[in-house]
């Protein structure tokens, strides 16, 4: 009997889908190699283009590129030019970039957070132009060897009084111009107070004290009587006028008297260290003058209860500075971010300070409880710091004052419309100014009579003495901020006037006060040859007698 297959139906069918399935299997194998091969390929061909690609823009972009063409070592005019357009953007083209970079960026977060107020029109579309034109207007002023300060404020009336542009100055909310003005003058006076040192003060001569009080009270007194009778101020109004303007400008007279020390004029006899400490003073007189004038020239009642009132709102500025300083001895308590936290605590008791003191209508206890709480604070600041260390605090307000010193000049000079600016009271303006200053000279001169120095040092202190700016447009917009809440017009006039006498005397000052430092100063000052330059000195001989010997 045969024996049955294997391979029966059944095995012959499983036997079959095998098959199948590993001639399946070789051709799926096969398929995959040649996927691979062909991913292979395109990657290579991608790569390859990709290479191409970058070779062609690199070399495209080789010949504007500063890597590849450096400055030569001796480059002459057409060099510098060249240079100055190459790639990435270096030199004065970056700053010009990042300047319009900046501009573009902040425009459109305006543009997203407040549409329509944003656009021409808007009142953030007019701060936002004041601000980068102010910026803008104190560069290009600086070229011409002018304060920049100067510029912000020429921009300022150039929005405010030019046809077509002067839309920008004429929708900017009176509210917040005024309200920008008044956290500027917060700065300024947090940036006094942080530079009061009661070690120097105390070892202050009285020299410098009859520097900063003399000019500054007697200036104040004859433009008073001046404006009193020219101008037809009532006395408080009228004092409060002298104070403005009889204050020295630290923003004008610091860097010009800095740079005369680095070149080493009057360094001998401290010239330079006597009126820079001498500035301060006279800038915290002037303002502690105006707060409690103000306060007279705003109360209302009994005249005695207005006559207390000044000087009671002055105890109640030194007494919040003084509470307040000493609390933030101890707060924000030391941690992750601390500098940041404590400059950030400063700069909000004092704008409780100024803000504060306008609400509870007693508005002379602001700028000098500002002043009191910055020199407290600061006087146990002090021992913390190693000799040889930066104040952190003084670098975090310098970089506010950096943001509100454009806005505050800016603002001031968007203040002044020219049209309804009388004549009459421009020329009266600058004949009381010309008597203030005239008795501010004398009186210079005399202040530092008999006080060790030579005829033409003493002759050169009326020069230094001269610029008016920073405290003149921190406080000179005030006295109308102030009318204008009380609504009388009268008052609005009188406080318009002295807004006007303020940036005349900016305008006026200013520019000459840094002109004459710049020209008076080498020719008055006796120059003091620094060690470093004795030794390039001797260097440079004992090569020419090298020389003389070879020969």
């Amino acid at each position: 009997m045969a024996e049955a297959s294997p391979l029966t139906s059944e095995n012959s069918e499983d036997y079959k889908e095998a098959l199948m399935l590993k001639e399946t299997d070789t051709t799926d194998n096969m398929n995959g190699v040649i996927l691979e091969e062909d991913n292979e390929e395109t990657e290579q061909e991608s790569a390859r283009k990709c290479h191409g690609c970058r070779t062609f823009c690199h070399n495209l972009c080789m010949p504007c590129r500063t890597k590849y063409h450096p400055l030569p070592e001796n480059p002459n005019c057409w060099d510098r030019f060249k240079f100055t357009f190459m790639c990435p953007p270096h030199g004065v083209i970056a700053r010009y970039f990042q300047f319009l970079f900046l501009c573009g960026i902040t425009f459109g977060v305006l543009l997203a957070l407040f549409k329509d107020y944003a656009l021409p029109g808007g009142n953030f579309f007019s701060l936002y132009v004041l601000f980068f034109g102010s910026v803008l207007g104190g560069y290009l002023i600086s070229f011409i060897k002018l304060p920049p300060l100067l510029g912000m404020l020429l921009v300022g009336a150039l929005l405010r009084n030019v046809p077509v542009i002067d839309v920008v100055g004429n929708h900017l909310d009176p509210n917040w111009s005024g309200a920008l003005r008044q956290i500027a003058l917060t700065v300024i006076l947090i940036r006094a107070g942080l530079g009061l040192d009661p070690v120097a003060l105390r070892k202050l001569s009285f020299t410098v004290v009859r520097l900063a009080c003399s000019p500054c009270l007697v200036e104040c007194i004859a433009e008073a009587i001046a404006s009193h009778f020219l101008l037809g101020l009532p006395w408080e109004w009228a004092f409060m006028l002298g104070f403005v303007l009889s204050a020295v400008s630290p923003a004008v007279v610091v860097p010009s008297l800095l740079n005369l020390s680095d070149r080493g004029y009057g360094i001998n006899k401290g010239i330079p260290t006597l009126v820079i400490a001498a500035a301060s003073i006279d800038d915290v007189l002037a303002i502690t003058g105006f707060g409690v004038v103000l306060g007279m020239a705003f109360s209302t009642g009994d005249i005695a209860v207005s006559i207390i009132k000044g000087p009671a709102e002055a105890l109640l500025g030194v007494a919040y500075g003084v509470i307040g300083g000493i609390v933030l001895w101890y707060i924000p308590a030391k941690g992750d971010n601390f500098i940041f936290y404590r400059g950030m605590t400063l700069l909000g008791a004092g704008l409780l300070a100024t803000f504060g003191s306008a609400a509870i209508e007693l508005s002379g206890a602001g700028p000098l409880g500002v002043l009191t709480i910055a020199f407290v604070a600061a006087f146990r600041w002090r021992k913390e710091k190693k000799d040889n260390d930066q104040d952190p605090i003084k670098d975090i307000v310098a970089i506010l004052w950096m943001l509100f010193q454009p806005i505050l000049f800016g603002l001031i000079g968007a203040e002044v419309q020219i049209s309804k600016i009388d004549g009459q009271t421009v020329g009266l303006g600058m004949a009381t100014l010309s008597i203030g200053m005239v008795v501010r000279l004398v009186v210079s001169f005399l202040a530092v009579f008999k006080s060790g120095l030579n005829f033409k040092e003493m002759l050169f202190i009326p020069f230094a003495w001269f610029p008016k700016a920073t405290v003149q447009a921190a406080i000179g917009g005030v006295a109308l901020d102030a009318a204008r809440r009380k609504g009388d017009a009268t008052l609005e006039a009188y406080g318009e006037i002295i807004l006007t006498m303020a940036v005349l005397s900016i305008i006026i000052t200013a520019p000459i006060g840094a002109i004459a430092i710049a020209i008076t100063g080498p020719r008055l000052l006796k120059r003091t040859v620094k060690d470093k330059e004795y030794d390039e000195e001797d260097v440079q001989n004992t090569d020419e007698q090298a020389e003389i010997t070879k020969v």
